[in-house]
């Protein structure tokens, strides 16, 4: 593996993990965590293979799994449930919540809806390629495709105020107190 190879992929991984997680620092800490483990990996990588879609899988699996473990983690602490707590978090839209509402709007997809869209649509993947990254059938990613297409328009078209993410553990911290 040539490192000048490595770097070049580093502003699709960027892109990708800024999209999945959300968050500039979890999405660096991501594409970190990837190379590392491309690094410690690097006799898997098959010479001749497509580089790029192996450095995915490994974000995707690298991803999945981070998620697994703050669910287990999550499910010990007192959850919330959204609905009721919806009028404390919504804030006067604003211009800049305009922008940010596609970025709200992806973070409400099923976690493998929206990693199929995003590595179709902003990385410009094939079906294949992304079948292999997520390790799916190219029906199942055709299937998620669409649902994710589907779900993002109904969500982008939906009142802003339906916009906090449902699949989302939100928990305000335990001692904290609302003051009037």
């Amino acid at each position: 593996m040539n490192p000048s190879d490595l770097v070049a992929q580093i502003p699709g991984l960027r892109r990708y993990a800024r999209a999945l997680t959300g968050d500039s620092w979890a999405a660096d800490d991501l594409v970190q965590d990837t190379l590392e483990r491309a690094c410690q990996k690097w006799r898997l990588w098959a010479i001749g293979s497509d580089l790029r879609a192996w450095l995915f899988t490994l974000m995707h699996h690298l991803h999945a799994g981070g998620v697994r473990q703050t669910m287990r983690r999550s499910a010990s602490l007192r959850q919330v449930d959204i609905d009721d707590v919806a009028a404390e978090l919504v804030a006067p839209e604003t211009a800049q919540d305009l922008a940010l509402d596609l970025q709200r709007c992806l973070l409400r997809l099923p976690e493998e809806q929206r990693a199929v869209l995003l590595l179709v649509s902003l990385e410009d993947m094939s079906y294949e390629q992304v079948a292999r990254i997520t390790d799916t059938p190219i029906g199942t990613v055709m299937s998620r495709l669409s649902r994710a297409r589907t779900r993002l328009q109904a969500l982008m078209d939906a009142p802003a105020v339906d916009q906090a993410p449902q699949h989302l553990d939100v928990q305000p911290p335990a001692h904290l107190k609302r003051l009037k």
